[in-house]
C-alpha cells in the first residue's frame, strides 16, 4: 500500500488542465468511427484486430498540437480513450454478429436491423465499462507494480514523448496514405493480384501462398516475430501436413462434410471441408485452456475488489485522480441494461436470463481486465470466452426446449454481448492505466468511454450492412473466420451436425501444443485461417525481428516508428476497404451479358492492363522497403 500512495503521475492531482473538452469529444468520436470501421474490415478479413490506442493518440497529438496549436496531454489522452472504444466495439461485434447475416442468407430471412445491432453493441459496450469501474482500484491502482498493461503503458509513453517534442503523427499518416494507394491499386483498379497462390503438384493436396496486403504486414510487425511464427506454424501444419495427408489417404472417398471425392478436390476445397473444422476445434480448445489457466487470477481479482469496497476509503474521494463514477449510478445503469435485453426482440430471454447474462459478463470482464494487464490486449482470448459462453448458452437453450432458429439467434446475440463486454473491459482497463500514469480523471475517462461506445454502436451496424452488401460474409474477400466459427459451434450444439471427429482432432492438437509449451491460441488461429494470411503476417514479424536484432541507441525509436507506420498501414487499408465496399454497391447498369455491374466493376481495369504475379511481388517488395524507410527515418524535433 505504501508504494502505491507514493506513486506520482505526470500531472499532479491538484493541477487542473483541459481534459474533457469539445475538441476531444469531437475528434475522439471521429476516430472511434474511423478505427471501428477499419478494424471491422480487418477482423472480417483476417480474423484478428489490433489496438487503436496508440495511433489514435498520435493523430490526436498531430491535430491538437500542430493544427489547433493547443497543448494538453490529458486532452490528447481523452481523444485516444474515446477513439479506442470504437475499435473494441468493432472487435467484439465482428466476431459474432455476421453469423446472423449468414443465417439470414441461408434461411431467406431479413438480417438483424440497424437498431438491433446498435442495441447489442451498446449493451455490451456499456456493461464492459460499468463492470470495469469497480475493478479499477483493485487492478490499476493497487496492482500498479504487478500489472504492466503493455498497451496502456506504451500509449502513455507516446503521449509523454509528444510533450517533449517531435511529430509522430506524420509517420501514421504516411502509412495510412501508402496503404490506401496500395489497396486501391490492388483491389480497386486490380492492376496486380493481392493474393499469390501456388498448388504444389508433386506434393499433391498441398499449396503455398501469401496475401500481399499492407494490413497483414502491419499486424505482423505489431505482434512481433514470436506471435507471427506461432500463427505461421499453424498454417504450415494445415497446408503442408494435413492437406497432403487428406489427399493421400482420402482417394475417391466422399467424406462428410464434403460432397465430392477427395481426389477431385483442390487445396482450397480440402481446407474448406476438413481443415477448417480441425482449426475450429483447436481455437475453441485454446480459448478454453486460456480461460482455465486464468482462474486463479480471476479469484484473486474478485477477492481484492470485494475487499476494497468493504473498506471504502471515502477520504480520498475528493482527489481528482481517484474519482470514479458513483456505485449507485453503476447499479442503476446495469439494471436498465438488463431491462433492455429483456425487451428487445433479437434477444428472446426472460428478465432472469438477462440477469444471468450480466453475471456471465461481469465474470468475463474480470477475466479480460486482468489478463490484458499481463499479456496485453493482442493476446486477450476474447474468442475463447465467447466460445465458452456459446457452448453453455446453446446447450441450456436446447435442453429447455428453446432450440431451433430462434434459439440459435438468441445464443449468438448473447454471445455477442459477452464478446463485446470482454473486448471493452480490456480496452477500458488499458485506457485507465494510461490515465493513471498521466494523472487523468478516471470519472471523465469513463464518461469518454461511454461516448465512444455510443458512437461506435451506431456506426457498426451500417458498416456490417455495407460490407455484407458489397461482398457477402463467407466470401474470399470477407471470410469472417471468427463469426463463421461461432455459427458453426452453435449449429453443432443445436443440430448435432458438426464433424466431431475433425473438431476433436483439432482439440487434441491444441492440447499437444499446450503441453510442449507453445501458446496455443495464435497457433490454433494459424491452423484455422488460410496459410496465405499467416504468411503475410509472418513477413511483418520478420521485419520487426530484423530491427530488434540491431544494436544502437536508435533501436527503440526505429521499432516505435515501425509500430506507428504499421498502425497507419492497417487503418489505411481498412478505410480503402470500406470505400471499395461502397463502390461495389453503387449500380452502373447492365453489361453485354445481361449482368448487373457496379462502380467497383467499372474501375476494375485488370482485363486491359495488369502487372501479373511478378508485379505483385514487386509491389510487395516496395511495401517492405517503405516499412524499412519509415522505421529508420529520423524525425526533426
Amino acid at each position: 500500500m505504501k508504494e502505491q500512495k507514493e506513486f506520482k503521475p505526470f500531472i499532479d492531482a491538484n493541477k487542473i488542465i483541459p481534459e474533457f473538452t469539445a475538441t476531444a469529444v469531437i475528434l475522439g468520436v471521429l476516430l472511434a468511427i474511423i478505427f471501428g470501421a477499419a478494424n471491422a474490415y480487418l477482423g472480417l478479413r483476417v480474423g484478428m484486430t489490433v489496438s487503436a490506442s496508440i495511433p489514435a493518440a498520435v493523430i490526436s497529438m498531430g491535430v491538437i498540437r500542430l493544427v489547433l496549436r493547443k497543448e494538453s496531454i490529458l486532452e490528447n489522452n481523452m481523444v485516444q480513450t474515446i477513439g479506442s472504444a470504437g475499435e473494441s466495439v468493432a472487435a467484439g461485434a465482428i466476431f459474432t454478429i455476421p453469423a446472423l447475416f449468414l443465417w439470414a442468407n441461408e434461411w431467406g430471412q431479413q438480417p438483424p436491423s440497424l437498431f438491433e445491432i446498435a442495441c447489442i453493441a451498446f449493451i455490451g459496450g456499456m456493461l464492459g465499462i460499468l463492470f470495469m469501474v469497480p475493478l479499477r482500484k483493485a487492478l490499476i491502482v493497487k496492482e500498479h507494480e504487478n500489472l504492466p498493461y503493455p498497451e496502456g503503458t506504451a500509449c502513455a509513453e507516446v503521449l509523454l514523448a509528444g510533450e517533449e517534442g517531435g511529430n509522430k503523427a506524420a509517420v501514421v499518416f504516411w502509412g495510412l496514405g501508402f496503404a490506401g494507394v496500395y489497396k486501391f491499386l490492388a483491389d480497386g483498379l486490380k492492376i496486380f493480384q493481392s493474393q499469390i497462390h501456388y498448388e504444389i503438384n508433386k506434393y499433391k493436396g498441398s499449396a503455398i501462398g501469401i496475401d500481399i496486403l499492407p494490413a497483414l504486414t502491419g499486424v505482423g510487425y505489431i505482434c512481433g516475430a514470436r506471435i507471427s511464427s506461432y500463427m505461421f506454424s499453424g498454417g504450415i501444419l494445415g497446408w503442408l501436413v494435413l492437406l497432403p495427408l487428406f489427399s493421400l489417404f482420402g482417394g475417391d472417398i466422399v467424406l462428410f462434410p464434403g460432397d465430392v471425392p477427395i481426389s477431385q478436390m483442390d487445396s482450397w476445397a480440402i481446407w474448406s471441408n476438413y481443415i477448417k473444422y480441425i482449426g475450429a476445434g483447436a481455437v475453441a480448445t485454446g480459448g478454453i485452456v486460456s480461460l482455465i489457466k486464468s482462474l486463479p487470477l480471476i479469484a484473486n481479482t474478485f477477492r481484492k475488489a470485494i475487499g476494497d469496497y468493504r473498506r471504502r476509503e471515502f477520504g480520498n474521494k475528493e482527489v481528482r485522480t481517484d474519482m470514479d463514477l458513483p456505485m449507485n449510478y453503476i447499479l442503476i445503469l446495469i439494471l436498465i441494461l438488463a431491462l433492455i435485453m429483456w425487451l428487445i426482440p433479437v434477444i428472446p430471454i426472460t428478465f432472469a436470463g438477462a440477469l444471468l447474462v450480466i453475471l456471465f459478463g461481469f465474470f468475463f470482464a474480470t477475466v479480460s481486465a486482468r489478463l490484458v494487464g499481463l499479456v496485453g490486449s493482442s493476446n486477450n482470448p476474447v474468442s475463447g470466452m465467447t466460445i465458452s459462453t456459446l457452448l453453455i448458452v446453446a446447450f441450456l437453450m436446447k435442453q429447455t426446449g428453446n432450440g431451433g432458429r430462434s434459439g440459435m439467434i438468441a445464443a449468438i446475440a448473447i454471445g455477442s454481448i459477452i464478446c463485446i463486454v470482454a473486448a471493452i473491459a480490456g480496452d477500458t482497463s488499458q485506457d485507465l492505466k494510461t490515465g493513471y500514469l498521466l494523472g487523468a480523471t478516471p470519472k471523465r475517462q469513463q464518461i469518454g468511454e461511454f461516448i465512444g461506445v455510443f458512437a461506435a454502436a451506431i456506426a457498426i451496424g451500417a458498416v456490417l450492412y455495407l460490407l455484407n452488401a458489397a461482398w457477402g460474409y463467407g466470401s474470399q474477400e470477407l471470410p469472417a473466420p471468427q463469426a463463421t466459427l461461432m455459427k458453426m459451434i452453435v449449429e453443432g450444439v443445436m443440430e448435432a451436425n458438426l464433424p466431431w471427429t475433425l473438431v476433436f482432432a483439432g482439440a487434441f492438437i491444441a492440447i499437444v501444443v499446450e503441453i510442449i509449451g507453445i501458446p496455443v491460441l495464435p497457433f490454433a488461429v494459424g491452423l484455422y485461417l488460410p496459410l496465405h494470411l499467416s504468411t503475410g503476417i509472418m513477413a511483418g514479424g520478420m521485419m520487426r525481428l530484423y530491427f530488434e536484432k540491431k544494436k544502437g541507441e536508435e533501436k527503440k525509436d526505429t521499432i516505435e516508428n515501425g509500430v506507428l507506420y504499421s498502425s497507419g498501414l492497417i487503418a489505411g487499408e481498412g478505410l480503402i476497404g470500406i470505400l471499395l465496399a461502397i463502390l461495389a454497391i453503387i449500380p452502373m447498369g447492365i453489361n453485354a451479358l445481361g449482368e448487373e455491374i457496379s462502380l467497383g466493376n467499372v474501375i476494375d481495369i485488370s482485363e486491359k492492363f495488369s502487372f501479373g504475379t511478378v508485379g505483385s511481388l514487386v509491389f510487395f517488395l516496395l511495401l517492405l522497403v517503405s516499412m524499412v524507410y519509415f522505421s529508420r527515418r529520423r524525425r526533426e524535433n
